[in-house]
């Protein structure tokens, strides 16, 4: 292969960068303290300057906001909150004026209870929309108890099964009570899902961030799981719908469509570790999903009963992780979604390296090194690109706001957990937190960071003054710099940067994550340390030779032999 030839299966999408939104804090534009669609037109060149080509929105349909729009009870029209259908259209026009692209979330798993199919299923099992969700009878105990179906737990904890006493039945809900599981089985539910997706792509919409998409598929048998935490007494039972008997049926359902639109999609695939069973959804020839969001990397830190409790990683774990992804995804023609931070994620400075003052600015610039040079779509939370960080550690449980953590915080207080234990789930929390993500934009130093002229739905993080957009987007040192320059040098170089090959180099190191990209006789090496100190480092004998620097976070020009990374250095060689 020489250097000019380009490889098979190229797409756009493999060629794009992704920013997300979070509508409810990115920017408030009518003074009510929420974030809304015109907030987010306002900022369109902001986003167009850093150098993204794809815009992901979270939802932003007509829902009760349980779960913070992922509860949908209408997915044709707009929560209020954030305007209305006009304000979309006025989105997508002005996002594509500038070249860019636009992806809705697709929630799909389930609907929020206020949704008028469920309003019609709970109201009588005669019912037409009955069997567009999960309903068992109870289970009855020896001495006469009712009991759920199953022993599935919520992942917002509790039993995935809430009672309807009208009709002496159970309905599965895998995440709050307010969110009733769709049943796929029911092809009418299917047929209502691509109708919906054609709505938006008729109106514009690119393509969809699909939430939970292996969940609809679910073992029609519904067994318990077995028991892995016997200090509660429901069971983790992913096994049995995290991928399902007929998930990939229905995602070649999905992938027609979007096939028709020519549309982008990446799939969130929690609980599922296997690559051959990604495989079978990302696979170029499968046409299913253009990519996946696995789970590994931001697990890492999680502790034996949950996200909740500590746990100590090392370096090479992380390589592992990212070594296994990258390579099997090149060696079966898939393709990787590449993030570390998103709406359900804490803030990647503050957890894979440090927010301290004196390295925040150079640990921030190693993550996007680390990150954005990886085979895959780059994908950039709100803020991630500012080097925002998580919320103090100051903060109470009075200043989150998230169900999740709320609803494990207070199962504690109601088993009658010591305060040493509630503190011990407070400090996982300020770690690993989805609030962590979804503090206020921080747009400058005025009140409020310029998020909004009145107190917003939620406290701003403390560091704002030092920590905002507007002293940033004209500093050539900044954060935000540094991901248009990373952004640039994609597009620039991207035979090697798209589409080079994978390899990790020196897989052992605990301090020093490196690996390169190659395409023909081109090579970029990636060099990130992950000490807050000095590490010493022996260059590849390879790439003890003239090349070029294309970005480094502080001032390195040339490299030899042996080299002293500065705490959380990071470099970016080509070598032709």
């Amino acid at each position: 292969m020489t250097i000019t030839e380009l490889p098979d299966h190229q797409a756009w999408w493999k060629e794009s960068n992704v920013y997300q939104i979070y509508p409810a804090s990115f920017k408030d534009s009518n003074g009510d303290g929420i974030g809304d669609i015109p907030g987010i037109v306002s900022e369109l060149d902001y986003i167009a300057d850093l150098g993204v080509d794809i815009v992901w929105l979270c939802p932003c349909y007509k829902s009760p906001q349980v779960d913070m729009g992922y509860d949908i009870s209408d997915y044709k029209d707009i929560y209020e909150k954030y305007g209305t259908l006009s304000d979309i259209d006025n989105l997508i026009s002005g996002l594509h004026k500038r070249g860019l692209k636009f992806v809705m979330d697709l929630v799909v798993n389930h609907t929020s209870d206020q949704h008028p199919w469920f309003q019609s299923a709970i109201s009588s099992k005669d019912s037409e929309y009955r069997d567009w969700y999960i309903w068992k009878k109870p289970k009855y105990a020896a001495d006469g108890t009712r009991q759920p179906p199953n022993n599935w737990s919520s992942h917002f904890g509790g039993s995935a099964w809430e009672y309807d006493a009208n009709s002496d039945e159970y309905y599965l809900h895998l995440f709050a009570k307010e969110q009733p599981d769709l049943n796929w089985e029911n092809p009418l539910v299917r047929d209502a899902v691509y109708d919906i997706m054609r709505f938006w792509l008729d109106r514009g919409v690119d393509g969809f961030r699909m939430d939970v998409i292996n969940f609809i598929s679910k073992d029609p048998a519904m067994p318990d799981a077995p028991i892995t935490n016997p200090s509660t007494k429901y069971q983790k039972g992913a096994m049995y719908y995290a991928a399902g008997p007929r998930l990939h049926e229905y995602l070649q359902e999905l992938g027609k469509i979007l096939k028709e639109y020519d549309a982008f999609s990446v799939g969130e695939m929690p609980s599922v570790f296997d690559p051959a069973e990604i495989i079978k959804a990302v696979g170029f020839d499968r046409n299913e999903l253009s990519m996946i969001f696995h789970f590994e990397i931001v697990s890492v830190d999680h502790g034996p009963t949950g996200k909740y409790t500590p746990r100590n990683w090392v370096l090479t774990e992380l390589k592992k992780i990212v070594d296994k992804w990258q390579t099997f995804m090149q060696s079966n023609d898939g393709w990787n979604a590449i993030y570390l931070e998103n709406h359900d994620q804490s803030r990647s400075v503050s957890r894979f390296a440090s927010d301290e003052p004196k390295v925040r600015k150079v640990a921030a610039k190693m993550l996007a090194t680390f990150l954005g040079f990886q085979s895959g779509t780059i994908f950039v939370y709100q803020g991630q690109e500012l080097g925002l960080a998580n919320v103090p550690k100051s903060w109470g449980i009075d200043k989150y706001r998230d169900i999740d953590s709320l609803n494990r915080y207070n199962e504690k207080v109601e088993a009658g957990a010591s305060q040493e234990d509630l503190d011990s789930i407070l400090a996982e929390m300020q770690k690993k937190a989805r609030d962590n993500a979804r503090t206020p934009m921080q747009w400058d130093t005025t009140d409020n960071a310029g998020f909004s002229t009145v107190a917003p739905w939620m406290d701003v993080n403390e560091d704002y003054k030092l920590w905002n957009a507007e002293s940033q987007v004209n500093d050539p040192s900044s954060v935000y710099a540094y991901w248009q320059s990373l952004f640039r040098l994609r597009r620039e170089f991207k035979n090697v940067l798209v589409y080079g090959k994978f390899a990790l180099v020196d897989a052992l190191n605990e301090s020093v994550i490196a690996y390169k990209r190659v395409y023909g006789s081109t090579e970029a090496l990636v060099v990130t340390s992950f000490k807050d100190s000095e590490v010493t480092w022996t260059v590849p004998k390879e790439y003890v030779k003239p090349g070029k620097i294309l970005l480094t976070n502080y001032d390195r020009s040339d490299i030899s032999g042996e080299i002293v990374l500065r705490p959380f250095e990071a470099f970016v060689l080509l070598v032709q």
